[in-house]
């Protein structure tokens, strides 16, 4: 008996006849294929929608966002392994007609449209809340350190700048002792370096300080605390229990199927005052006006949560009990006798900030350093049992980060009616969060190989992101719903 054996090479025909039958019914490329062409690009916000009047034609933006798309969900990320895939592989020949865009088209299309994939990405969002598959009740947001390009040697903090302008002027100095020294000298003999070489190496070390001395003048026009070099908008953070030079992915996964609401990028290094912006782009995007949101410790910020609560917006954050006081919407002002854990309140559009016990601390300074706003009532709190406010030099204040073109002492107190509320998350739901949103993060790095950038700068890097996040939630919906039922759904 015979081994299976494989067609003949050198026969006429090798493939089949027609091109449709390179891929099955039920291929997922199906899918890419007939939701993509169902977009309206000009309309999302795309580059060169429509073909040119004259001049030599263009790639359709329609082949080449079917192309990124499909990429993204088979671990292909690269334009150049793009353009080498639009010539090997079958699915791929199917999805573009036979059509092969050079590396530089490919990447330039991803440059060039960020603002238009996140736009694609909201679409896919909505086309799926449409067909029920979002429970528009509970999201978990987190957020999820991812590789920028630029290496840890390629930034700088302000510290170790001016560490480096220090070194290299004591080296300068050196050098021009050393200099004196053999021009006193009679004799030449021994040294080991001639004057001309020295001279060389001092002028390359003051070309060097100058270099840092302009990286620490342009951080003191800024503001920022960091200079990176290759992707000027990535910033040193923590990742993965050591310090890298990341960006920070924020995500939110609605709770029914786990498919992704929203998410931003970001170069923020902690997860200070995400909840509020991420729950209200799900909001918007999935067109409701109240919302759970879960979150871990890490999020944990009084001024988020009650800017949350505004925007109808329950937020659960773990390891948060507390009491707070806020203005009453009804009138009246409450007696309040104790307070648990209590925390002070900043309330913007009166410039104060209250107290656990519903006292009112007013605005003194500011701490440009820190970019915190300093309150204080001393004459109040003195009579107060509690001495919550009371900071470790015994004078009773409270700070609250704040912008300093925003700090004034002009301040409205007047006719304010003051409830306490208890700010206490729900244990189940606090349970669910790493179920709801921790795998996505985990599928994405591992099983889509994207924890990594490959794009610069915080446009381009969240243009990069919505093609990852859109092709997780196609994945998804296809293992839900199936090729031939989201198709249909599509139509």
């Amino acid at each position: 008996m015979e081994f299976i054996r494989g067609e003949n090479r050198e026969q006429a025909l090798l493939l089949p006849d027609c091109v449709e039958d390179y891929v099955e019914e039920n291929n997922a490329v199906r899918v890419i294929d007939a939701y993509i062409n169902s977009l309206d690009l000009a309309e999302l916000g795309f580059a060169k929608a429509e073909p040119n009047d004259t001049g030599r034609p263009m790639y359709n933006p329609h082949d080449l966002l079917k192309l990124y798309v499909y990429g993204y969900m088979n671990r292909i990320r690269s334009s150049r392994r793009l353009e080498t895939e639009s010539k090997r592989n079958l699915e791929v020949l199917w999805l573009l007609g036979r059509l092969s865009p050079d590396h530089k088209t490919i990447a330039n299309f991803r440059r060039d449209n960020a603002a238009a994939l996140k736009n694609v990405f909201h679409h896919f969002v909505r086309l799926c809340a449409q067909m029920g598959l979002y429970g528009k009740e509970l999201i978990a947001i987190d957020g999820s350190k991812f590789k920028a390009v630029n290496s840890r040697k390629r930034n700088y903090t302000e510290k170790q700048i001016q560490d480096k302008i220090a070194g290299i002027t004591g080296k300068i100095d050196e050098y021009m002792k050393e200099l004196d020294r053999n021009d006193a000298a009679e004799d030449a003999a021994g040294r080991e370096k001639s004057k001309e070489e020295m001279a060389r190496i001092i002028s390359s070390l003051q070309g060097h300080k100058k270099r840092y001395e302009g990286y620490a003048a342009e951080l003191g026009q800024t503001g920022e605390a960091q200079k990176s070099l290759t992707d000027a908008e990535s910033r040193l953070m923590p990742a993965n229990g050591k310090m890298d030079v990341c960006y920070n992915v924020q995500t939110a996964v609605d709770a029914k199927n786990k498919l992704i609401a929203d998410f931003e990028v970001s170069n923020q290094g902690n997860d200070k005052n995400f909840i509020t912006p991420m729950a209200a782009g799900v909001q918007e995007v999935l067109g409701t006006e109240t919302i759970a949101a879960v979150a871990d410790g890490g999020y944990e910020s009084i001024q988020d949560i009650i800017s949350a609560r505004c925007y109808g917006v329950e937020a659960h954050i773990a390891g948060t009990d507390f009491d707070i006081c806020v203005p009453a919407e009804d009138g009246g002002r409450e007696e309040i006798s104790t307070h648990h854990n209590g925390r002070c309140v900043y309330i913007g559009g009166r410039n104060i900030a209250l107290c656990p016990m519903g006292k009112v601390l007013y605005p003194v300074s500011f701490k440009k350093s820190k970019g915190l706003g300093v309150f204080r009532n001393s004459e109040a709190c003195q009579g107060c049992a509690c001495k919550c406010t009371k900071d470790v030099t015994g004078r009773f204040k409270h700070q609250v980060p704040m912008a300093q073109e925003k700090f004034s002492k002009e301040y409205n107190d007047e006719g304010l009616a003051i409830k306490q509320i208890r700010i206490k998350p729900d244990k189940t739901l606090i349970a669910q969060r790493k179920c709801i949103v921790e795998h996505p993060f985990g599928t994405v790095k591992r099983a889509m190989d994207a924890g990594y950038c490959l794009t610069k700068g915080l446009r381009k890097v969240g243009g990069e992101f919505s093609l990852t996040f859109l092709a997780y939630n196609l994945k998804r919906v296809i293992n839900i719903l199936g090729c031939g039922k989201l198709i249909a759904s599509m139509a």
